[in-house]
């Protein structure tokens, strides 16, 4: 009580606040003259869908694997924008966009037409929950549709995500990310980069990081099986490898991807990505066991 007391007189944070912290990382805006993103690599309307959102006094970013790849000096191929603003917000901002998903609402920002038409991702910063605490239920995503109807914060039996719509500020949607890698934020305008879980420090060791303890991270939404067998192959030409701790898991939880909905190609893809570990060139082609868009921005691309 009186170390309490005496903290507070000085100004110290109290222990609540230190372990909010440790939990969701520390936020540390990197330069431009020390990340070395070159801004002619960044796709126009994605500049565009952050400066629109900036302008109606929002927070905004291009986030995940856009930023991921821009550290290694690539081109990404797709960009994707995390706001504080809602859904609703965003869609009123912009003349083709369109909301999508159930587990997690989205919304498409569409610029031009036909074979050229370009797809923009917005996500609004989600918080990170303790899924003990959501509500649950007995059946799957098929089996359980009523049930979910109007929930924002949903999990099964064996604690798998079903829904999860409920905002929070960014430090928290970095920590529900799943790479470190994939959960930094570029602003196009100040050129920082915004870094809570040392994504870069890993970017720059070639390192394939869970944020949070990974087998629990698998069990929450056995996709990310496929994601960290995924990255493992696709980066692996430039280095990229999965850390132990990351990677110790991976075999043990792939019974949970039965539950997933679709488990002839989630453990086919899973049998194949352990052996792209060794030799991935042949299983890293574009799309190629790549999850949908919907169930892509919970981690970055």
């Amino acid at each position: 009580m009186i170390k309490t007391i005496i903290d507070k007189l000085l100004g110290k944070p109290s222990a609540s606040a230190r372990a909010h912290k440790l939990r969701f990382g520390k936020r540390e805006e990197v330069p431009a003259s020390v990340h070395g993103i070159n801004p002619e690599l960044v796709d126009r309307r994605a500049v565009d869908v952050v400066e629109t959102l900036q302008d109606a006094g929002f927070e905004a970013y291009i986030v995940g694997g856009a930023v991921r790849d821009l550290l290694l000096g690539l081109r990404p191929k797709d960009f994707d924008v995390a706001t504080n603003a809602t859904p609703e917000q965003v869609k009123s901002l912009f003349r083709r966009a369109f909301i999508i998903g159930k587990r997690f609402r989205i919304v498409h920002v569409v610029y031009g037409r036909g074979r050229e038409n370009e797809v923009i991702e917005v996500s609004t910063f989600r918080a990170f929950l303790d899924n003990s605490l959501a509500e649950s239920v007995s059946g799957n995503e098929r089996t359980s549709k009523a049930a979910l109807a109007g929930m924002k914060h949903a999990v099964d039996a064996s604690g798998r995500v079903l829904r999860d719509n409920v905002w929070g500020p960014q430090d928290q949607d970095a920590t529900r990310r799943d790479f470190t890698i994939n959960a930094m934020y570029y602003d196009p305008a100040t050129q920082i980069v915004v870094d809570y879980h040392k994504g870069i420090q890993d970017a720059k060791k070639r390192v394939l990081r869970m944020i949070g303890d990974p087998a629990t991270r698998y069990r929450e939404d056995p996709v990310r099986i496929i994601r960290a067998v995924r990255f493992a192959a696709k980066l692996h030409d430039v280095g990229f490898k999965l850390e132990p701790k990351t990677a110790a898991p991976l075999v043990a939880s792939q019974h949970l991807l039965a539950r997933s909905g679709s488990e002839p190609r989630h453990l086919s893809a899973a049998r194949r990505g352990r052996r792209t570990c060794r030799s991935p060139v042949r299983h890293s082609g574009p799309g190629r066991h790549r999850p949908p868009r919907e169930r892509r921005q919970a981690g970055g691309a």
